[in-house]
């Protein structure tokens, strides 16, 4: 994917409340920087971040934290929040660092519409392998919950085995979300297979604690 610069993406990132510079920093301890103790959800590879917006919009006793590896990415995000929202932040990492930004403090990690690496050589750098779930095992609160969506059924079929080699209960499965469920709260390139009639792969899955 080719992604297009944004000339002020600087300015944009540096005057935003909701952009952390320094995440490293709050390691074990970001419920300090929402000042209260409610959960914490993540979305890795937030994109321009609808889905976790409207999220945090329409759950205000929810904590949520956008990740993106892309300045351009957050730039054109960042402008999309509203006002005195202050239940979201938004941080730029490579996902492999995940466990040196979190310890043991969140409830729910989203995986929408990653990245599917289809070459076989590959495989290990896709968000469902067992390099990233054996890191999303020490970032968790309690009970391990993980909701993903895609659109690449083969990266669906290796997730679902993924998850399950590495314990995970298959909770909720769809071939057809939009089919099965109304009133979604969707990405952006969610939309747009959506609108091509595309069917949209979700899964839920969890480990009990």
């Amino acid at each position: 994917m080719r992604l297009r610069n944004v000339k002020n993406k600087e300015e944009i990132l540096s005057n935003s409340k909701y952009f952390i510079t320094n995440p490293f920093t709050y390691k074990g301890n970001w419920n300090s920087l929402f000042k209260n103790n409610n959960p914490i959800y993540i979305e890795i590879g937030m994109g321009k971040g609808k889905f976790i917006i409207e999220n945090a919009i329409k759950y205000p006793n929810i904590n949520f934290i956008g990740i993106e590896k892309y300045d351009s990415v957050i730039a054109r995000a960042l402008p999309k929040i509203p006002p005195n929202l202050n239940n979201l932040f938004i941080i730029r990492i490579d996902a492999l660092d995940i466990d040196n930004v979190f310890s043991k403090e969140i409830d729910r990690i989203y995986l929408n519409f990653s990245d599917p690496w289809p070459k076989v050589r590959h495989s290990m750098r896709r968000l469902s392998s067992k390099i990233f779930l054996s890191k999303y095992d020490f970032i968790f609160k309690n009970k391990k919950t993980i909701y993903m969506r895609t659109d690449n059924k083969d990266l669906y079929i290796y997730s679902l085995i993924s998850f399950s080699e590495h314990g995970y209960k298959l909770k909720e499965i769809s071939f057809d979300l939009h089919n099965d469920k109304k009133d979604l709260i969707t990405t952006e390139y969610e939309d747009k297979f959506t609108s091509l009639n595309l069917p949209i792969y979700a899964v839920i899955v969890e480990i009990d604690t």
